[in-house]
């Protein structure tokens, strides 16, 4: 997965496509990504205790009712944007010679024009 989080990215498809958000959560195992404020969706909680050590008092309540929360994407529904061209890319992968020690493995745009290192 070469999505990674705090990665601005771009939705392909779906009820928020062409929209743009940060990563929040990256998880490679499901291969899904949370984005900030899009495929927000509505959960219905029941009030619940909080675990809170450091209070001296009794628990304290998380609000119940309807809640909105973004709900996870498949990464293949989602395009990281280069911070170098603005514009949704797909990602290479360059091995970068460091002086001394192993080649390091560093994100690029794909776009002809541009090629810029994604990670900085």
């Amino acid at each position: 997965m070469r999505v990674k989080k705090d990665d601005l990215v771009q939705i392909l498809s779906g009820k928020d496509r062409g929209k743009q958000g940060k990563v929040l959560e990256a998880r490679p195992k499901e291969g899904r990504v949370i984005i900030e404020n899009l495929n927000i969706v509505k959960r219905h909680t029941k009030p619940r205790p909080i675990r809170d050590s450091s209070r001296m008092g009794g628990p304290t309540m998380a609000p119940g009712g309807v809640i909105d929360k973004p709900a996870p994407v498949d990464v293949s529904n989602v395009m990281v944007v280069c911070p170098a061209c603005n514009r949704p890319t797909r990602v290479g992968i360059v091995y970068r010679e460091v002086k001394g020690e192993k080649p390091v493995k560093v994100r690029v745009c794909r776009r002809a024009d541009c090629l810029q290192e994604i990670d900085r």
